[in-house]
């Protein structure tokens, strides 16, 4: 999982680390310290947290572990159209 990846996705989401791990089911108490060690790389999450993350953010959960950032933005794009579509 690329931690700049959740950050900047949570920050397009207008959500704050404490909103966004509460969303993904994490306890209130521990939410915001949680999302923070996620975005800073200092622990990973486990791939079902990740996937409950990805669908508050409404992105794919692949999106978070492609290495390569263009192809995470194009990724990113085909699953924005096939939500529209």
């Amino acid at each position: 999982m690329l931690p700049k990846r959740l950050k900047a996705a949570r920050k397009k989401a207008h959500l704050t680390q404490e909103k966004l791990g509460v969303m993904a089911g994490i306890d209130e108490s521990t939410a915001r310290s949680r999302v923070s060690q996620y975005e800073s790389g200092t622990y990973r999450p486990p791939f079902e947290m990740m996937c409950a993350i990805a669908k508050v953010l409404n992105v794919p959960e692949c999106y978070f572990y492609t290495i390569d950032d263009e192809f995470a933005e194009s990724i990113l794009a085909l699953y924005e159209a096939k939500q529209m579509g």
